[in-house]
């Protein structure tokens, strides 16, 4: 999509501090981190959301397979980290391309506050 901004990060048409990336996914930086350490795993394909038809199960598995490996890279894997994917308005998803967050470096309780 091309107004999506993620979809413009994926292209590279927008500067971001890439973590991960390969041929379907890329990891990056959050620019208003939540935590120490708050990376955004996205698919390089634009799919709006887990309920986008195009989430299918087998781009879902290699999402989920990669949060173990950028915990480990990141340093956050030993301490724990969240793993949070927001799901619509309702759900506090802000911008409409599948993404999870990957937050660790420092205790994070929940609900927060």
């Amino acid at each position: 999509m091309s107004d999506c901004i993620f979809c413009k990060i994926a292209n590279h048409e927008l500067e971001s501090t890439v973590v991960y990336e390969d041929t379907d996914f890329m990891a990056f930086q959050d620019t208003n981190p939540a935590a120490p350490t708050h990376v955004l795993l996205i698919p390089k394909k634009h799919v709006s959301s887990v309920l986008d038809q195009g989430a299918e199960e087998t781009m879902l598995g290699k999402m989920m397979a990669l949060v173990p490996r950028l915990a480990k890279e990141l340093g956050i894997a030993d301490d724990g980290f969240r793993l949070v994917v927001n799901t619509g308005q309702e759900g506090g998803q802000t911008v409409n391309h599948l993404h999870f967050h990957i937050l660790g470096g420092r205790s994070l309780q929940w609900p927060p506050g």
